[in-house]
């Protein structure tokens, strides 16, 4: 079974929820002894010379690198590339911007099986203008139409797709790995960071994040813990820009820019707490990333948020930097409610949001449909619960 992976920026992972999802997906899926996994690579992301991945083949293709062009000038090449060079049995396309050449991936490989993955509603960003919300509508649009399957990340993706669209789609979440305490060493030397010794935000730095109501909640605290934002602009240069004015007289507040591998490990292990005071998710793969580390989780109460931190952390009304402010204080106070509720989110990603498991459910998804192609078994719909 052949299964290209369309959609991404590339892995490894440098940054990005999707990049992060398609890699451990990816190779788990290729340590399947019937498959052949394929993973699309933008060379400003992945080195063309990085041919194979922990069994995963890597195919660089090139892109038109801007905010707008990027991923679909990548995606459409992708879709030529698997379906008439690759000859894919199973297409999988992440996201709803690339799922706007869903169609033509059933156009040109008729029998091959084409799904997308449903990560999030993307045109509620706010580093969109309205044009590019438009097409992010329509790539959303044409995965309800013509993908076989749609994997919603979130309840929340799944029952918006079939409000909006009428369309039954599969859930299968996001996840993480049970995090493995690291001490601070990197992140001493470089930071000056000590265990429990500071409240971690990690993130693309964008609007729709909140990193700037972050700050001025933290503004308000008084408290000898740092600030420390982890992340990188996404063709964001002016967002980036204004939070650093934000922060430039409160030298509590470190900005440490794109960690990636162990520094980023021992970053979550030695948070006091994680905060994600962000006004839009499909399901923040970060949530569950620190909650795997067992860390006391403060994030904006909004849908997708609310699966992973409802009982293991703190919801806050999103926007309001007084709420934030307080939760902070009051987390910060109490220690053994901070202990207490890291306890309870990493017992949750054990139970529901493992990688393992979400790699398992797609290769069944996979199966069910290879069995379809190959006529083994007549197509069957996902139900609504």
């Amino acid at each position: 079974m052949k299964i290209t992976l369309i959609g991404q920026k590339g892995i490894p992972t440098l940054a990005g929820g999707v990049e992060r999802h398609v890699e451990e997906l990816a190779v788990r899926l290729a340590k399947q002894p019937d498959t052949d996994v394929v993973v699309y690579t933008r060379p400003w992301y992945t080195a063309k010379t990085i041919t194979h991945y922990k069994g995963v083949r890597l195919v660089s293709l090139p892109t038109l690198y801007s905010k707008h062009l990027d991923a679909i000038s990548h995606t459409f090449l992708a879709i030529m590339h698997a379906t008439l060079i690759e000859r894919a049995d199973i297409i999988h396309i992440h996201a709803v911007g690339p799922a706007l050449f869903t169609w033509l991936a059933r156009l040109l490989r008729p029998k091959a099986r084409v799904l997308v993955t449903f990560h999030c509603i993307d045109r509620q960003h706010q580093k969109w203008g309205l044009f590019a919300k438009f097409m992010l509508w329509i790539g959303e649009w044409s995965a309800m139409q013509f993908a076989h399957e749609v994997i919603a990340v979130s309840n929340t993706l799944k029952q918006y797709a079939y409000e909006s669209y009428s369309r039954v789609v599969r859930y299968i979440p996001n996840g993480a790995n049970l995090g493995q305490y690291l001490p601070p060493s990197i992140i001493a030397q470089q930071f000056g960071l000590e265990k429990n010794g500071y409240i971690l935000m990690v993130s693309r730095l964008v609007r729709h994040k909140g990193a700037h109501h972050l700050i001025k909640a933290y503004q308000q605290l008084q408290t000898t813990k740092p600030l420390v934002i982890v992340g990188e602009s996404a063709f964001t240069d002016d967002y980036t820009q204004e939070i650093k004015r934000l922060a430039a007289n409160d030298q509590r507040i470190i900005f440490t820019g794109l960690q990636t591998g162990k520094a980023l490990q021992e970053l979550f292990s030695n948070a006091y707490c994680f905060v994600l005071p962000s006004e839009s998710e499909g399901l923040p793969i970060v949530l569950l990333e620190a909650g795997s580390y067992g860390k006391a989780l403060v994030a904006s109460d909004i849908p997708a948020n609310r699966e992973v931190v409802n009982g293991a952390g703190i919801l806050v009304p999103v926007a309001n930097v007084t709420a934030l402010q307080a939760a902070l204080q009051n987390i910060l106070a109490d220690p053994e409610l901070a202990q207490t509720l890291g306890e309870r989110a990493r017992s949750l990603v054990q139970k529901q949001y493992l990688w393992d498991n979400v790699a398992a459910d797609t290769y069944q998804l996979y199966q069910e449909q290879f069995q379809c192609y190959t006529g083994q078994r007549a197509y069957q719909p996902a139900a609504i619960h």
